[in-house]
């Protein structure tokens, strides 16, 4: 099994910036990739950046030059740098981490971004 533990959400100004982190532990050796999607209240979780394991990224295109994921592989850990945030951000930001052969998927529990005017 995988776990995946976020942290880093909270309160922030518009304007301002939040770095989240996400611990991967477990069974975690040979992940394919790792990625940040949200879920803003009564809509759909959508993507919002991923980093394969050899360091290729994506990135809706909503967030490209204003967030950037990355990963410590010392720590097992992603990171999402949001710079320059807007309330349109804000969403309950979940981690996922992804094995591609076989499919599977896993999700942390999410950490809540709000962003005030």
């Amino acid at each position: 099994q995988v776990q995946l533990v976020e942290s880093g959400g909270g309160l922030v100004q518009a304007g301002g910036s939040l770095r989240l982190s996400c611990a991967a532990s477990g069974r975690i050796l040979n992940m394919n990739a790792m990625g940040w999607y949200r879920q803003a209240p009564g809509k759909q979780r959508e993507l919002v950046a991923t980093i394969t394991r050899g360091g290729i990224t994506n990135y809706v295109d909503s967030v490209k030059g204003r967030f950037t994921i990355s990963t410590d592989n010392t720590k097992n850990t992603v990171y999402l740098q949001m710079n320059s945030l807007k309330r349109e951000h804000a969403a309950v930001y979940y981690c996922n981490g992804a094995f591609h052969i076989p499919l599977k998927i896993y999700w942390g529990k999410g950490t809540l971004i709000t962003v005030s005017s």
